[in-house]
């Protein structure tokens, strides 16, 4: 059962998962838009987000929440300096998900995952 259960596995586990998103959100907010499996990419998109709001409050107190996420600090200052500016009126929603074909290879379904 999963009750209660927050995020997916995604057939991980939870230290390497974590690592993977980190590096996935840190190069998202560094490049604006990566491709990946749409498993990934919709769990990426949900971190990449609230890294994002926490950004546009910009106190020291979210910095740090953010730098304990991401140890990534060039893709945090972007996010501070950079993205907080460019979505401050925004309420939410700072990332768009395309879907493309099947990856050659093992034929899992890919998607692009961009910053709008």
């Amino acid at each position: 059962m999963r009750h209660r259960v927050a995020t997916k596995s995604l057939g991980r586990r939870s230290e390497h998962r974590n690592s993977m998103l980190q590096n996935l959100a840190a190069e998202l907010l560094k490049k604006e838009r990566i491709t990946t499996t749409q498993a990934k990419a919709k769990v990426a998109r949900s971190v990449t987000e609230e890294i994002i709001t926490k950004a546009k409050r910009g106190t020291l107190h979210d910095r740090r929440l953010v730098l304990a996420k991401l140890t990534d600090e060039v893709a945090v200052r972007k996010a501070f300096d950079e993205l907080a500016t460019r979505y401050a009126d925004r309420p939410g929603g700072y990332t768009r998900m395309y879907k493309l074909m099947p990856r050659k290879g093992d034929a899992a379904a890919m998607a692009m995952l961009e910053l709008v």
